[in-house]
């Protein structure tokens, strides 16, 4: 029987609805992605806006119909940085309770680097089958940074840091295109929050999972439609993503909408959470850099589909 999972996430809500095949591999049966900016203002108010609240139970509204529709059997709700940081989402509950008739869990950054970290390496078996790997999950409101190796029930390493592309973009981008001071004050707050990431060897290039990095992919290979398929296990050089998003940071809000691969509603935020990507991956030394096309919801969807 098919289970749900929902990440409420700052900048975008994912809904996975997935079932076990014959090999009982976990696949998917439908996933959406709505950019919804329940984090809108948050860093500065720390109360979730009525106008992004709408956006996002509207959203939560179609994803119950698509769960009716395909007879899911369990359905799990979290929310995460915004949820976490902000007063409001009470009304957030209580609209999945009723759409939805579970709870809508506000997961602790912890909980959410586990689950970050099983749902990243799911189907690509060859990273982390032998050796320790890092996975980051760069959020509208927060980047986990999670160490860990493939088939431990315990990560070796999980933090969450305070940094992410809405909440950068809203405490420094103020221009259109950004200045060279305001990508400075974004990289420099990005820096000093992953000051604290501990060494971490490892041979496997770090695994970046969510919205910033599979869009910084999908601009590299210049995608018309949206194939997480190719985006999936794939890997980049460093210089890569530094080309990319110095490119996107050249070019005003209205010509860097129509980027192919870049989704209009990320336009405004994308370049904030390039710099994030940049300064983590200048921490730890990288040179390359592989996607995920997964993450929070994967994780979920893997513990739902093992509860007896």
């Amino acid at each position: 029987m098919p289970v749900a999972a929902i990440d409420i996430g700052t900048n975008t809500v994912l809904l996975l609805v997935a079932e076990r095949d014959e090999a009982g591999e976990l696949v998917a049966l439908e996933e959406r992605a709505t950019i919804t900016r329940l984090g809108e203002g948050v860093d500065k108010t720390r109360t979730l806006a009525p106008a992004a609240i709408e956006r996002t139970n509207a959203a939560i509204d179609r994803y119950a119909e698509i769960v009716e529709r395909l007879g899911v059997g369990r359905v799990d709700v979290v929310g995460t940085s915004a949820m976490r940081d902000a007063g409001g989402g009470e009304a957030v509950r209580a609209h999945v309770k009723a759409k939805l008739g579970v709870e809508a869990r506000t997961i602790s950054g912890d909980e959410e680097a586990r689950l970050t970290f099983a749902g990243a390496l799911s189907g690509i078996p060859s990273v982390g089958a032998a050796a320790p790997v890092r996975v980051y999950d760069i959020g509208g409101g927060s980047t986990e940074v999670v160490h860990g190796q493939r088939g431990r029930s315990e990560v070796l390493f999980a933090r969450s840091y305070d940094v992410g592309s809405v909440r950068l973009t809203e405490r420094h981008v103020h221009s259109d295109p950004p200045t060279a001071d305001e990508l400075a004050a974004v990289r420099a707050d990005a820096r000093a929050a992953f000051a604290s990431v501990p060494a971490f060897e490892s041979d496997v290039p770090p695994v970046g999972i969510a919205g910033t990095m599979t869009t910084l992919a999908a601009v590299s290979l210049k995608m018309q439609t949206y194939d997480g398929a190719r985006v999936h296990g794939l890997a980049l050089p460093v210089s890569e993503i530094e080309r990319v998003v110095a490119e996107l940071a050249r070019l005003p809000l209205a010509a860097r909408s129509a980027v192919p691969g870049l989704e209009p509603k990320r336009a405004d935020v994308i370049v904030a959470g390039g710099l994030i990507t940049l300064a983590y991956l200048e921490h730890v030394g990288a040179r390359e850099v592989m996607i995920s096309d997964r993450g929070v919801r994967w994780g979920l969807a893997e513990e739902l589909a093992r509860t007896p």
